[in-house]
């Protein structure tokens, strides 16, 4: 008996109770009793039962109290704990609503004892599935695999030892690294692995939101609240409701809506731009820059307060370069990604492949990675593995270069050529080299989208005011 199936039965009336201990136990399974939901919520925290059968009306805590109490991610109980209630044919309603909030199972009074012998048997199976599965995610996680993060580097298994560590919590986390290495998978990742993860995830790049609309997008708005307010927005903030908001590019954010968002972050309470009255909100915050954090405090681009309250926890992920060993590993996962996304059958890397990637730098890190399996994975035929020859042909060459024998990608600067004006012919050379795409030349430029755009409209204003 030492190894059996703990079950605590929960019920109010003592025959009833009495009955069904004797008829579980003599089952094999070890039980425990309680006589109304207050005891059984006391004897779960001590006793750390697999399986609760209770009742579905009691006094002082009913069934469902015990059930909302299980469900509670904040309590610290066992989230894998099998709830079996017991009703009466009018409210059988009422059960099969509980089973939308978590239950297993309900069984309807006089207890038909091989029904309930059955649900017992199916939430032991269930249970000890769910161990496997664990112990299985465990080994996966030696191997280099959290989730949808793979490496088996030093680095890497530093950084999922930490996000295991503080995933279950509801503490801040500061996510940096430069662009493209994965910034927005850790925090999927912290989120899928936490108690919030049947809650909505929420992304905001606050970088691709114009200043004039970014408070609006974060926090909300009430109709009327300002030009074009046509109806009520809900922000950011509520649509992450007892979930987890990802806020990438902090440093990106306006310093105004940085004070405002460390009030939300201290009270947990917002008021929507225009509204009268406040929210409160239970949202787990996360935050991301490609910026060092120190250098955008002394630049003034980040608020030293809201850096100290969102760095309870800092994870820095390091660029591709500089962990190598695990390029082939992050090859072959994102390949069977690519895939089942296009509905190939790519048979591998071939070692051609796999020599060139290893020879590059890789400036973009694990997007250029991801961007350049999906283009070979494209070409490629189907049952052939990857090799060189699905490399773009500018491969191993960075975007300005791969433009060299072309003077139009020459930047002319003559001798007495103001800073600014240098500034803005490498802009728009640089710009022209990668085809408009301003996402990508800001990587070039090592300078933020934001600040690309923000420029971008300063040599429009300037052409504008020379033209009158």
């Amino acid at each position: 008996m030492a190894n059996a199936v703990k079950v605590l039965i929960v019920e109010d009336e003592p025959h009833a109770l009495t009955g069904l201990a004797e008829l579980i136990s003599g089952w094999g399974y070890r039980t425990e009793t309680a006589v109304d939901g207050m005891d059984g919520w006391e004897k779960i925290l001590a006793w750390e039962p697999a399986i609760v059968v209770t009742d579905l009306k009691m006094p002082r805590l009913d069934g469902l109290g015990l059930l909302a109490r299980l469900a509670d991610a904040n309590n610290g109980v066992d989230s894998s704990i099998a709830v079996v209630l017991l009703t009466a044919q009018g409210t059988v309603q009422t059960a099969v609503e509980a089973m939308k909030l978590g239950a297993y199972d309900f069984i309807l009074k006089p207890v038909d004892a091989t029904r309930l012998r059955a649900i017992l048997g199916n939430a032991t199976r269930q249970r000890e599935t769910a161990i496997e599965l664990e112990v299985a995610r465990r080994r996966l996680r030696e191997t280099g695999v959290l989730g949808a993060m793979v490496g088996s580097s030093k680095a890497m298994r530093e950084i999922f030892t930490l996000i295991e560590q503080i995933a279950p919590s509801n503490v801040s986390v500061l996510i940096t690294g430069e662009s493209g290495t994965g910034k927005e998978l850790v925090a999927r990742t912290l989120h899928d692995l936490s108690p919030r993860k049947q809650r909505p995830f929420v992304a905001v790049n606050c970088a691709a939101i114009p200043e004039t609309l970014i408070e609006s997008e974060i926090f909300g708005h009430e109709k009327g609240s300002f030009t074009g307010a046509l109806e009520r927005r809900v922000g950011c903030f509520e649509l992450a409701a007892n979930g987890t908001l990802l806020l990438d590019e902090i440093a990106e954010m306006p310093i105004g809506t940085q004070a405002k968002l460390l009030r939300v972050l201290e009270e947990r309470k917002l008021r929507r731009l225009g509204g009268k009255s406040e929210i409160d909100i239970d949202v787990r915050v996360l935050a991301a820059t490609n910026r060092d954090p120190e250098l955008a405090i002394e630049q003034s681009n980040l608020r030293s307060d809201l850096f100290y309250r969102l760095n309870v926890f800092h994870i820095h992920l390091p660029p591709l370069r500089s962990h190598m060993e695990d390029l082939p590993t992050m090859a072959e996962a994102m390949l069977d990604e690519m895939n089942k996304k296009h509905g190939r059958k790519v048979a591998g890397l071939a070692p051609s492949i796999v020599d060139r990637m290893m020879a590059w730098s890789w400036p973009g890190n694990g997007r250029e990675l991801r961007n350049t399996i999906e283009r070979a994975v494209i070409l490629c035929p189907d049952g052939a593995p990857l090799d060189a020859g699905h490399l773009p042909p500018a491969f191993g060459r960075s975007p300005v270069a791969a433009h060299a024998a072309s003077d139009a990608s020459l930047v002319p600067i003559r001798v007495g050529t103001t800073v600014d004006e240098a500034e803005r012919l490498l802009i728009i050379r640089t710009l022209e080299a990668t085809g408009q795409n301003k996402t990508r030349a800001a990587e070039i430029l090592g300078v933020s989208l934001k600040t690309l755009h923000n420029k971008l409209k300063e040599y429009s204003q300037s052409r504008e005011a020379q033209s009158a």
